[in-house]
């Protein structure tokens, strides 16, 4: 049986080139923590090209742990959700749900970083949601609630809890009522 957080792969190659954007936002934030360290800046890299149908899903689904660590490696909390934004970003090739962890942990660590700016997390998100591709959103809008579906990576794990959760349930609301942004 076939998880409801599955997407076709034209599909997850959509949502690849989104989640690289969102994920590229704030590449500055981890590499300003940790400069030479270009394993999330690959991780972006990686899940572009196989947007672009320059790398095969099987072969990204082997590699997709290549640059696991960087996140815990950062030396900040913002850093970490910055490489983890990354890492969700290539995670796309195996399951298109990542696309939404890699906009949340985006959001999260923009939020992070301007801890004395509450209004950039939205800001944030206003980006991502602005820079969507149409297509995407009806894509997206299929997928489960965060946190309601355990066979993917919006099941009760990491991406349902916390301030991640919450940013991740405001997004996928913002994508079902678009005009709600």
């Amino acid at each position: 049986m076939q998880s409801p957080q599955t997407l076709s792969e034209a599909e997850r190659r959509l949502a690849a080139a989104w989640a690289a954007d969102c994920a590229e936002r704030v590449l500055g934030i981890f590499e300003s923590d940790r400069p030479g360290d270009d394993r999330p800046r690959n991780a972006i890299a990686r899940a572009r090209a196989y947007a672009r149908c320059e790398l095969q899903t099987a072969e990204e689904i082997r590699r997709r742990f290549a640059d696991k660590g960087a996140a815990r490696e950062a030396a900040t909390p913002a850093a970490a959700a910055a490489a983890r934004a990354a890492g969700q970003a290539s995670a796309v090739c195996h399951m298109g749900a990542h696309a939404l962890g890699a906009a949340g942990y985006a959001t999260r660590a923009v939020q992070l970083a301007e801890p004395d700016r509450p209004e950039a997390a939205t800001t944030e998100m206003k980006w991502q949601l602005a820079h969507m591709p149409a297509p995407l959103r009806d894509v997206l809008r299929t997928l489960p609630p965060v946190g309601e579906n355990r066979s993917g990576p919006l099941g009760p794990g990491l991406l349902a809890r916390g301030e991640l959760g919450k940013i991740i349930r405001l997004l996928q609301a913002r994508i079902a009522w678009p005009d709600t942004n």
